[in-house]
């Protein structure tokens, strides 16, 4: 069956999550909280280890929104949730992005014949300047944050949207992400998942939601070329 649509997350997946993230992590919570020990307890409330600049597996920041991002937050650093969704998209929309892959010529390759969408749970006001910094934006037909008003992964929401936007079935769509929820979303909007590994998540991780696990986007064309075999 030939994949019409394919569905990208975004952080993890177009871009390198370690190395975009860490950089925002570390200047978001510079400026958010004041003092070494109200950043190392923020940076605890978000799963963000300050000393090694890294993530941990659970942390808030990987799949989560910026609201819930802001939730975790608020009680440790005395701000409301509203202004520090406002300092996390504000801090995320200049962060450089790290390419997960040569992006232009993977969504060059896998947007011939097909439409393209990313589905992220970032806010879609960073979404859309990342595309647009890093050059790619003209090959999505389709860009939903969670504020977008489909709602946020693992809900399907998005996806369906992305489906009705586009004229795609959702057999015949595929939903690209390095997190269970981005792969659980496809799994409900009754689409292919395709899970990679430029993320946080291990592929014992991903595999029972996944129908292949790759190292990045660009073995996606070559995985569809060979007839989708499970992996």
């Amino acid at each position: 069956m030939e994949i019409e649509a394919i569905a990208f997350d975004k952080d993890g997946t177009l871009f390198d999550f370690r190395e975009t993230w860490g950089r925002w992590a570390v200047e978001f919570l510079s400026v958010l909280a004041d003092g070494e020990s109200r950043r190392i307890e923020a940076a605890a409330a978000i799963g963000f280890d300050l000393n090694a600049g890294v993530f941990r597996p659970e942390s808030v920041v990987i799949a989560g929104t910026a609201a819930e991002i802001g939730a975790a937050l608020s009680p440790v650093v005395g701000r409301s949730v509203e202004a520090i969704v406002e300092a996390a998209d504000e801090i995320a929309t200049r962060t450089p992005q790290a390419p997960a892959a040569d992006l232009e010529a993977c969504l060059t390759e896998l947007g011939s014949g097909r439409a393209l969408g990313v589905v992220t749970n970032d806010s879609e006001a960073p979404a859309l300047a990342h595309l647009e910094a890093s050059g790619i934006a003209r090959h999505f037909d389709f860009v939903a944050g969670y504020d977008s008003g489909h709602g946020a992964k693992p809900d399907p929401g998005p996806l369906l949207a992305f489906l009705s936007a586009v004229g795609a079935a959702s057999e015949r769509t595929l939903m690209v992400g390095d997190s269970r929820h981005d792969l659980a979303a496809g799994r409900r909007a009754g689409m292919g998942t395709v899970g990679v590994l430029t993320g946080l998540a291990t592929a014992e991780e991903l595999s029972d939601l996944a129908d292949v696990i790759l190292p990045d986007i660009s073995h996606i064309a070559a995985w569809l070329a060979a007839g989708r075999p499970a992996g």
